[in-house]
């Protein structure tokens, strides 16, 4: 087989496994993006984030994550939901936490796709990846083809918006490579606008350490008094500058039963977050990303928007 066979395969691959697109770039160092994060990183916007500052060069190079790698296989898995559970006056949680975590969910496709692809080729060398690593996804998922950048620092496709899981398969098989598409974003500054905590420095770079998500996720202490009265009820992520992002007018539902959410989460009122308890957490959550925040962790967030 030639690269274009085995490039016909792999997106046939990728369209079985429920991935709604699916774009190859070459595994190469990142020249780019190398001072872009380094400027980045020396701003402190990750916060305290500081895994991100970890493994500098293997975020560039895939090379170093995979020896001997020759593509990188970008792919795209929805998870907008059929119905959107963050009412006006409720507790919200973003979307991509409705169902069950998408760690599991998509590294489960990854691992049929290897399965799929070594059956039809033989040895293929490679390694998986969904968020969990040092792979600058969104780089290579624009460098793919799948979409631009965003003003908000997502990757945004035109037929979908940005409700989507981005993953990666880094491998050693020689394949045909996609070109970038153009940015769409043009004047529009919705995201900008709309964000309460201003993480949006400036188009295209966000503040990690302002973002909402990270409030709520990733910020293991308490949350600073500053930002009292900004989170407009978000106590798990939040999906304010995607909302307002016009390409998500074209978001669809998705068709994977591991992401619909438990029927007591869609039940949960004010009332039912304020007196969540640990047996509770653990019926609803048990395979969700919130169990990242622990109970104490989202009880802390609940009870800073209480005081608000």
């Amino acid at each position: 087989m030639q690269p274009a066979q085995y490039t016909h395969l792999v997106k046939h691959i990728a369209a079985e496994l429920g991935f709604s697109f699916c774009g190859i770039s070459k595994a190469e160092f990142l020249h780019e993006e190398a001072p872009r994060l380094e400027a980045w990183l020396k701003r402190s916007y990750q916060g305290k984030m500081s895994y991100l500052e970890n493994h500098f060069d293997k975020r560039l190079d895939p090379t170093l994550l995979v020896p001997g790698a020759k593509s990188v296989v970008s792919l795209i898995y929805n998870y907008f939901p059929k119905e959107d559970l963050a009412k006006e006056g409720q507790l919200k949680i973003a979307k991509y936490a409705y169902g069950e975590d998408y760690h599991f969910v998509v590294k489960d496709k990854l691992k049929l796709f290897m399965e799929r692809l070594q059956q039809q080729v033989g040895e293929v060398n490679g390694r998986a990846f969904v968020d969990s690593a040092p792979v600058m996804e969104r780089t290579w998922a624009k460098k793919s083809g799948l979409g631009w950048i965003g003003k908000n620092s997502l990757l945004l496709n035109r037929q979908m918006g940005s409700f989507f899981f981005l993953a990666e398969l880094i491998i050693d098989l020689e394949l045909e490579y996609d070109g970038p598409v153009k940015d769409y974003c043009g004047t529009c500054t919705a995201c900008i606008d709309a964000c309460p905590t201003d993480a949006i420095a400036e188009p295209y770079v966000v503040d990690g350490s302002k973002c909402i998500s990270y409030f709520t996720i990733e910020l293991k202490e308490e949350i600073p008094n500053d930002v009292k009265g900004k989170f407009e009820n978000w106590i798990f992520g939040c999906d304010i500058c995607q909302d307002v992002c016009p390409w998500n007018s074209f978001s669809k539902p998705h068709h994977e039963p591991r992401f619909m959410p438990d029927g007591d989460l869609e039940k949960m009122s004010l009332k039912d977050w304020k007196e969540i308890t640990d047996e509770v957490f653990q019926k609803i959550f048990r395979h969700s990303p919130v169990k990242r925040t622990k109970l104490e962790g989202l009880k802390r967030n609940i009870q800073f928007i209480r005081e608000e």
